[in-house]
């Protein structure tokens, strides 16, 4: 008899490892790019907003797929089921080789490097500073789910908690000024023109709310999947809607938009003005507690579609192997880790999310349209169905074409490299496991 991953992960669980994986160094990364583009507190916000709404009508649709397929695996497991095992193992090969090593080094080196921001350290102290964050929280996961999940409850609670705290101080202790936000929609001087400008802060936004997707991973471990994958997602994407939006009302109060430079300067400004000169190492010790949250969840979550395409007979049995006394795919999350080590060593913070955003976007978009297709074969989604279908993802899907010409624009040889290691994978699945 073939072994069995538990299901432990219950709604919180579940919730969190949303929560956790979206609210990473992003939110402290992103905003000051958005800010200077913008140059208005008004299209920042609304920014958030409407990002956040669209990224609800993909979760939305994420959730019918969990209910129709609650297995490991997530978005491959709903390819293999909407087109078929070959373009589900192209997304494989993509997460192993892209996606999951790309964004468990991009969210680790971005930290780092606030890290070494406060701490003076080399490039090279900050790579290792990523890789040993990358490497315990390996540790962590193969030692159990139970483990990994409280691991990432608590961490989850203390990163919303500071940035509660945060917005707590700046207002309540009157640190800042609302001048700050006048003109409220005339962009500053400075400012990039305003389409250009909407587009940075759009691309921005939406990699600030970027994995969501990723819990749909570990369904196959979570408890009654059709109730609380659903609710998870919901609850998930509203708490990170709200923080976004408070958090960078809390900034711009600090900080006037015309004095943001780069993210790092960026957060030891807030940081200085909250808590004096130590602010900057208490801002870089609390980012390094938000990316422990974060990478947290991705370590949990990407080495779960390893294990499913090896049950599949669709890439090396060893990666189905469940650890005897943890119950965990121990040699998955270790490959995954090892490979987005070498991948911190490789590159910087925007090269890293360049390489992998584009094509995840593009798979992302295929399974959110594969809903159609499963409809029109008449298959009923169950349980749960997507609110307002069709509207929903038809608005989402809108949403990801603007994210594609954008990113395809403006860094076409990272996006298209992306590409380019997917199709690799044809020949891959051709000779060696299309018999399987």
């Amino acid at each position: 008899m073939t072994e069995q991953l538990k299901r432990e992960i219950g709604l919180r669980t579940a919730t969190a490892l949303i929560v956790g994986e979206i609210i990473a160094v992003g939110i402290f990364l992103t905003p000051a790019g958005m800010a200077k583009a913008l140059g208005s507190p008004f299209w920042l916000l609304v920014i958030w907003l409407v990002v956040g709404v669209l990224s609800l009508c993909g979760a939305l649709c994420f959730g019918e797929l969990a209910v129709r397929f609650p297995e490991a695996g997530g978005v491959y497991a709903y390819l293999r089921e909407e087109y078929g095992p070959a373009l589900a193992f192209l997304f494989g090969w993509m997460a192993l080789l892209v996606m999951d090593p790309g964004l468990t080094a991009a969210i680790a080196t971005g930290a780092a490097s606030y890290v070494g921001y406060g701490l003076h350290l080399s490039d090279g102290a900050n790579k290792l500073v990523a890789i040993a964050a990358i490497v315990v929280l390996a540790v962590v996961n193969i030692r159990g789910v139970k483990l990994g999940g409280l691991f990432v409850r608590w961490l989850t609670v203390v990163k919303i908690s500071f940035l509660v705290f945060i917005v707590f101080c700046a207002f309540v202790g009157q640190k800042g000024t609302w001048l700050n936000f006048i003109p409220l929609i005339a962009q500053r001087p400075g400012s990039k023109p305003l389409i250009e400008a909407l587009a940075v802060g759009v691309v921005g936004s939406f990699f600030a709310y970027a994995g969501w997707w990723d819990v749909s991973k570990v369904a196959g471990e979570v408890r009654d999947p059709s109730r609380t994958m659903p609710r998870a997602y919901v609850y998930g994407i509203v708490t990170v809607a709200t923080v976004y939006v408070l958090t960078s009302v809390a900034f711009i109060y600090l900080v006037p938009m015309e004095q943001v430079t780069n993210g790092q300067a960026f957060a030891a400004q807030i940081g200085e003005v909250l808590f004096g000169r130590l602010g900057s190492q208490i801002f870089s010790a609390f980012v390094l507690v938000a990316v422990f949250g974060s990478l947290a969840t991705i370590v949990m979550s990407a080495p779960r579609v390893y294990f499913a395409m090896a049950r599949d007979g669709l890439f090396f049995s060893s990666a189905a192997a469940i650890h005897p006394r943890f119950n965990t795919p121990a040699r998955s999350i270790a490959l995954q880790a090892l490979l987005a080590s070498l991948l911190v060593l490789s590159g910087s913070f925007e090269q890293i999310v360049s390489y992998f955003f584009f094509v995840t976007l593009v798979f992302i978009g295929i399974t959110v349209f594969g809903i159609f297709l499963l409809r029109r074969r008449g298959t009923l989604p169950g349980e749960y169905s997507t609110p307002a279908y069709p509207v929903t993802p038809i608005v989402f899907l809108i949403l990801l074409a603007v994210m594609l010409f954008l990113l395809a624009a403006g860094q076409p040889t990272q996006s298209f490299l992306g590409v380019g290691v997917v199709l690799l994978g044809v020949p891959v699945y051709y000779l060696l496991f299309r018999k399987k």
